[in-house]
């Protein structure tokens, strides 16, 4: 399922999107002004917002490879976001042709533009999804028809459950998707955290609420909770920037702080 006809894209610039933001954070132009100017409210609370985005993106680039080294050929990518080269299935079949790859978004924008997430190689494929995270049936229905639910998967959620609450299921989301992966699949993992800032957390969460959207900024320990049953991939759940520096080139952000965001990638025994 594609569906990414023009004349079905409705897309509302009356009000920000996280997709949008996202976008305009790495530099990109698929963005509108609304956006822009919740980023730049974003910015005076924590100047580095830009910083963030890249680091995130950049921990995507190292997990996505690691995961192609290490035998994985599948790849379930939920909140895929604006396409943004190199995409995830470009890193997974540069290390291996024949990956599959099914993204996964609910942002028109993102459909929009799903023809550049479609570029696979001859040997691999790649498919969309149009369907909101909150509704894992409808999303593992579509991905049946792209991947093999009896081999290893790795079932990416990144940047994406700091946008659900607890009342929202963020939990229950994570253990209905895993529970379908079969044996050495893998779960991987980025989350925004407050635990460096939280008056700065707190700031940023209000601005989202007053905009009608969720910010839950997860505390370590809080975030940890999402990989219950699985078996962290060294080094654990870490700051995105330090999980597997080796494997990508280095990203130069402002000031010594820790860029506030943890990872992590746990397999499926």
């Amino acid at each position: 399922m594609t569906g990414h006809e023009p004349q079905a894209i409705e897309i509302d610039t009356s009000k920000p999107h996280p997709a949008r933001m996202y976008d305009w954070f790495l530099g990109g132009k698929d963005n509108y002004p609304v956006d822009e100017q919740m980023a730049q409210q974003l910015l005076a609370v924590d100047a580095r917002g830009r910083d963030m985005a890249r680091v995130n993106r950049a921990f995507m680039h190292r997990a996505t490879r690691w995961l192609a080294e290490n035998g994985i050929r599948q790849f379930l990518d939920i909140g895929t976001g604006i396409p943004t080269e190199p995409n995830l299935h470009q890193i997974a079949q540069r290390t291996a042709p024949d990956a599959r790859i099914v993204y996964c978004d609910n942002d028109p924008i993102v459909l929009a533009h799903a023809a550049a997430l479609l570029r696979s190689t001859p040997q691999g494929a790649t498919e969309y999804i149009q369907a909101d995270a909150r509704k894992p049936e409808v999303i593992l229905e579509q991905a049946g028809k792209v991947l093999d639910f009896d081999k290893p998967i790795a079932l990416s959620l990144l940047a994406l459950l700091h946008f659900l609450d607890d009342e929202d299921g963020a939990a229950e989301l994570v253990d209905r998707l895993v529970e379908r992966l079969p044996s050495g699949s893998y779960l991987v993992l980025s989350h925004t955290t407050g635990d460096f800032d939280p008056e700065g957390a707190a700031q940023a969460s209000a601005l989202y609420k007053a905009r009608g959207m969720t910010l839950r900024l997860r505390t370590h320990a809080e975030f940890t909770t999402f990989f219950d049953g699985l078996e962290l991939v060294e080094p654990g759940v870490t700051l995105s920037a330090d999980w597997h520096p080796e494997l990508g080139e280095a990203i130069d952000v402002r000031g010594d702080e820790p860029i506030p965001g943890y990872a992590g990638v746990a397999r499926k025994a």
